[in-house]
C-alpha cells in the first residue's frame, strides 16, 4: 500500500490482486450458503472503496485493520440492503463467542517478518511506538535517546520496509 501511494502502479496492481483473494475468503466465511454468490460483488465493492478512499489511509497505522474496517462496513451494508438477519440455533451460540484469530495471526506474522529485515535499533523503536503504542517521549526516556533521534530512526526503518516492499534497497532511493 505504501508503494502504491507513492505512485508505483505495479505495486498497486499486486496489492489489489492479493487483497481480492483475502476479501473473497473473508466474505465467503461470513455469508450463508444462499448468499455466497454475493461474495464477488462484495469484493468488487470493497476494492472500489479501497481505491476511492486510498488517500485516507494513514501509513503509520496497520493496513489490514483499515482494509478490514472497509470490508466489514461493506458486509453490513449488504446485510441491511438485502434485509439479511443472522440467526443461529441456541445450541450453536457458543461458536459465536469464539474469535477467529487466523487473520490477526497472519497479519502479525507479516509484520514480524518485515520488522526482521531492518536493523534492530529501528525495529525496536517501531515495535514500541507503532505496535505497543508508546509515545515518542516515553521511548526516548526509556532508551536514553533524544526524541528527534527516535523519530529519525523510526522514519528510516519505515522507509527501509517500504523500499523492501517495492523490491528496492534503502540505498536505491538516494
Amino acid at each position: 500500500m505504501l508503494a502504491s501511494l507513492a505512485g508505483d502502479a505495479q505495486s498497486y496492481r499486486v496489492l489489489l490482486d492479493e487483497v481480492a483473494k483475502l476479501l473473497r475468503g473473508y466474505f465467503l466465511r461470513r455469508l450463508a450458503d444462499a448468499h455466497r454468490g454475493d461474495a464477488d460483488d462484495l469484493v468488487q465493492e470493497t476494492l472500489l472503496a479501497l481505491h476511492t478512499r486510498r488517500q485516507t489511509y494513514e501509513p503509520d497505522r496497520p493496513f489490514t485493520a483499515w482494509l478490514h474496517a472497509i470490508a466489514r462496513y461493506k458486509l453490513i451494508d449488504h446485510f441491511r440492503r438485502n434485509r439479511i438477519r443472522a440467526t443461529v440455533p441456541l445450541d450453536d451460540a457458543e461458536d459465536l463467542l469464539t474469535q477467529d484469530n487466523a487473520d490477526a495471526a497472519a497479519d502479525r506474522m507479516d509484520v514480524d517478518r518485515l520488522l526482521q529485515t531492518i536493523p534492530e535499533k529501528s525495529r525496536d523503536l517501531i515495535y514500541r511506538t507503532k505496535i505497543e503504542g508508546q509515545s515518542i517521549a516515553e521511548v526516548a526516556q526509556s532508551t536514553g535517546l533524544s526524541e528527534s533521534l527516535v523519530k529519525v530512526s523510526i522514519h528510516r526503518g519505515l522507509k527501509a520496509i517500504a523500499a523492501k516492499l517495492r523490491g528496492q534497497t534503502a540505498d536505491d532511493d538516494k
